[in-house]
């Protein structure tokens, strides 16, 4: 088992190794298979064969941003760069959309076919964001950056359909989501109970029997003595509000991508995995969906705030030691749940050494065993943290084949799809011109900090025309040659000779104010 490890460890590049058995991300079993879509940087960009082939100069780096003659919805900047050659391709996959969810049945909306049938429209937006309202359904903003691994293949495709399962998820609650002047209902077609116990109003005629009615034995439940309703024995029901429902179109949206590309990778060449970090424009709201290492932040009046967390190794510890204690067979009788200051060598057997599992954040001291000697799940520290000495985030969309190194361990049981959903209200304040969100992959924030990328952004607008709507790719363009660097004889270097990024950087810069006007 060390040695293989071992071998991982020494061949790994960008936190991942695919399987060694067959059907492996990106291996030769997926090769005879057609892709579900070509690669392509983002269709925004407007690149030719050409010009993307000359993007993928993994020594001079150039940094790809939106022409001027394009515009993106609410004049939103956009600037990516290649690695400097830990993989052939820049698997970083960006999307920005106007999307319309169309109010029709269910049944027009099978589950986790949006490409079969489209659901959600690609529609022109005006610089500003100025759509009008659409009559047949909800029209929102989608901006979202997918940051691939072991192959592009995931990226993708994920880069294509998302937005469309999101349309799908909403499409369900279009009409409950237009009444914002009644609470969603508990059960979808009934009206809400009108009994004074539920609601507070004034006593009133109201069905005989209710489902709340009679799990309190109320007026007209049979087992009612008295025609008077007794005082109610439970409490309300829960009230869920109507962001509630945004929150979890999303989240389903993501499980549904994640179960689509799992089912088309036996007929398509699906390769890898990749992290997901979506921005969603719904009713005077921003929802941000993050599924992996990729980070989110807004600069309001040159404050910072987070609208994201990272999902690593060391974040998501617990859960994924919980994992391994509940189910030991995913460990492969190779690896403990168990996590150490360091590796525990056979001589210290019997011995007192630090621990921890699931149920600790601090450490204690265990005597330990023979079981102790399997490679730990969790190992490793900051960006160089593994689960199952494979791979470096926790959660994103596919990775379904992805195996620890030469053996039949899958990893995919430790890996969620499921993204962490924040939400910001957009009405609650007047944005100004430089008040921004930017969205990252993680070669940005692997070399900036958040104050950082804030100060950046903020000298950089600060510079520029308030009315020149190029101002904000300007301004990402700026960004990622800060994260990037220059070349020197020592690789690339930024600020204070520190080494810059030699991972994908791709960002997005989206200015709140615009969204102040959309009706």
């Amino acid at each position: 088992m060390l040695t293989r490890v071992k071998s991982a460890v020494a061949g790994f590049m960008g936190g991942i190794m695919t399987g060694g058995g067959s059907g492996g991300g990106g291996g030769s079993s997926g090769s005879d298979l057609p892709l579900k879509f070509p690669y392509m940087r983002p269709e925004f960009l407007g690149l030719s064969p050409d010009e993307i082939e000359c993007s993928a100069d993994h020594v001079a780096r150039p940094i790809l941003i939106l022409k001027e003659t394009r515009r993106l919805p609410w004049a939103t900047g956009y600037a990516e760069v290649i690695n400097a050659g830990k993989s052939p391709l820049n698997e970083d996959q960006a999307c920005c959309e106007v999307v319309v969810a169309r109010r029709r049945p269910m049944s027009y909306c099978p589950p986790s076919t949006p490409s079969k049938t489209p659901t959600a429209k690609r529609r022109n937006s005006l610089p500003n964001g100025e759509v009008s309202t659409n009559r047949e359904g909800l029209v929102f903003h989608y901006w979202a950056l997918f940051d691939g691994h072991a192959g592009s293949g995931a990226a993708v495709v994920a880069s294509r359909l998302l937005q469309h399962h999101i349309a799908c998820q909403l499409q369900a609650v279009i009409e409950i989501l237009r009444n914002l002047n009644a609470l969603p209902p508990t059960v979808m077609g009934e009206e809400p109970d009108n009994s004074p116990y539920l609601q507070g109003n004034a006593p009133g005629p109201h069905r005989a029997l209710t489902r709340a009615a009679s799990l309190r034995g109320a007026a007209g439940a049979p087992s009612s003595p008295s025609a008077t309703p007794p005082p109610p024995r439970f409490y309300m029901e829960k009230k869920v509000q109507h962001e509630s429902l945004v929150i979890g179109a999303v989240e389903n949206a993501f499980k549904e991508m994640d179960a689509q590309i799992e089912r088309e990778k036996q007929v398509y060449n699906i390769t890898g995995g990749c992290t997901a970090l979506t921005v969603v424009y719904l009713l005077g709201k921003l929802y941000v969906g993050n599924a992996g290492d990729s980070r989110a932040i807004i600069i309001r009046n040159n404050e910072i705030i987070p609208m994201s967390t990272e999902f690593t190794p060391e974040s998501e510890r617990q859960r994924l030691q919980f994992l391994g204690y509940m189910q030991p067979h995913l460990l492969g009788n190779e690896f403990t749940h168990l996590e150490f200051p360091r590796r525990v060598q056979r001589k210290e057997v019997g011995k007192r050494m630090l621990y921890r599992d699931f149920t600790m954040s601090g450490w204690a001291y265990k005597i330990i065993e023979d079981d102790d000697l399997k490679f730990p799940l969790i190992y490793g520290e900051g960006k160089k943290a593994r689960v199952l000495a494979t791979i470096g985030v926790t959660r994103g969309l596919g990775d379904h084949d992805l195996k620890v190194h030469d053996s039949n361990i899958y990893i995919k049981p430790f890996l969620s799809c499921c993204p962490e959903v924040r939400v910001y209200n957009l009405m609650q304040y007047e944005h100004g011109a430089d008040d921004v969100l930017v969205m990252g992959t993680d070669g940005l924030w692997d070399v900036l900090s958040n104050e950082e990328v804030a100060e950046a952004v903020a000298t950089f607008l600060s510079n520029c025309d308030p009315d020149d709507l190029h101002r904000y790719t300007m301004a990402a363009q700026d960004l990622v040659m800060r994260a990037r660097g220059v070349l020197r004889d020592r690789g690339w270097r930024i600020t204070n000779e520190r080494l810059g990024s030699g991972d994908d950087i791709s960002v997005f810069i989206i200015p709140l104010m615009y969204g102040n006007r959309v009706p």
